[in-house]
């Protein structure tokens, strides 16, 4: 059987979460002999996708808000139509010249409405195509609430109408679909568990921290690094610290944090050994987006937790709150947060010892791959 054809498209408009995980998902499908070509609409980020798949960036779109309410390019301009236009007919240009097997979907319908200037035009020129691909959405495993009547049962529909199966990328043990998602029911038949999508068992990191600070992709984070270099000046907890303040981070603020930083911290824009960092870490403090906690729950890591809220999200609340009942991490609210709060947080989580074992299924980017395997043999 020769190479089948996946085209894989992912839109990170604010973080750089999205991407990070399919790129995750995308490495396990080559190394499971799948010819990927991964679409990208954000910016860019070094090592994302990985050399191992073909990838095409299409002109980038921004959140121009942390509440997602519009979309800008590079310049923080707004996007005009002819820009996006521009952005539909290579997506689908690329589709064409692809002559998938399998087309994944980031997102979307269940989320990433933003885009559907490009993507109802995408479903409908994959249900023109003969042989017609099959299609699937890959999702976390926690959606954000919608607050909109009928935004639930648009995409219910949706999935009905296009999509062969859901993706989750979760293990149901710690959240289901129906707990962010009361329609689920509806599309049942469709939704399969893939567990969460971690990286690998880390190497023994070749620069060793005490504390471990990630701020995501940066846009959002500034707060939390700048409450962290409170805490590493005044805390009793005097060892080495690592504070990622993510690619995104605005360059002036970034300047003022590393101005700002004493003789114990180092401050980097990115690591791409995190994951190394958090196994000989005593601790790590971030918010909780997905792939930073299953880094975390990887490398079972003393956690602080400080989800992001900004904008009505209430994803990475859930997450935390969840884990925080498990004993694997302390939880703290993104209002309010400053240096002291911080620091106390900090002296508790050293009393205790690290975290207990747990069960949660994190292979879910090789599972994924077996998947689509078995899909596809049917």
């Amino acid at each position: 059987m020769s190479e089948p054809r996946v085209f894989f498209y992912v839109q990170h408009l604010l973080g750089i979460g999205h991407l990070a995980r399919a790129s995750r998902i995308a490495s396990a499908l080559a190394a499971h002999r799948f010819d990927v070509t991964v679409v990208t609409g954000g910016s860019s980020v070094p090592g994302f996708p990985g050399p191992d798949v073909k990838s095409l960036a299409l002109p980038p779109l921004f959140a121009d808000s942390a509440g997602f309410s519009g979309l800008v390019d590079q310049h923080g301009n707004s996007a005009d139509d002819d820009y996006l236009a521009r952005r539909r007919d290579l997506l689908l240009e690329a589709f064409h010249t692809t002559q998938a097997d399998v087309v994944i979907i980031e997102a979307f319908p269940f989320g990433r409405r933003q885009m559907r200037f490009e993507l109802m035009p995408l479903l409908e020129a994959i249900e023109r195509s003969r042989p017609r691909p099959l299609l699937l959405t890959s999702v976390r495993d926690i959606l954000q609430e919608r607050m909109k009547p009928g935004r639930d049962q648009e995409t219910v529909s949706l999935i009905n109408k296009h999509f062969g199966h859901v993706l989750v990328h979760g293990d149901p043990s710690f959240v289901a679909l129906q707990d962010t998602f009361p329609l689920s029911e509806e599309i049942s038949n469709k939704i399969i568990y893939t567990g969460l999508v971690a990286g690998p068992s880390p190497d023994n990191p070749s620069d060793v921290f005490d504390v471990v600070v990630s701020a995501g992709g940066g846009a959002v984070g500034t707060e939390l690094i700048r409450s962290a270099l409170y805490a590493a000046r005044n805390s009793n907890f005097s060892g080495a610290w690592c504070l990622i303040a993510g690619p995104n981070m605005p360059e002036t603020d970034f300047a003022a944090l590393t101005a700002e930083a004493p003789d114990n911290v180092s401050l980097f824009r990115f690591r791409r050994d995190f994951p190394s960092l958090l196994k000989g870490a005593e601790l790590s403090l971030s918010q909780a987006g997905y792939n930073t906690v299953c880094d975390i729950l990887r490398a079972q890591c003393r956690s602080i937790l400080v989800p992001f809220t900004a904008g009505g999200e209430t994803e990475q609340s859930v997450r935390a709150t969840r884990l925080e009942a498990l004993g694997l991490a302390i939880a703290l609210p993104e209002n309010g947060l400053n240096g002291d709060i911080l620091s106390e947080a900090i002296r508790a989580a050293m009393e205790q010892p690290k975290p207990p074992s747990h069960r949660l299924n994190l292979d879910g980017a090789e599972r994924t791959a077996e998947i689509l395997r078995n899909l596809l043999e049917r």
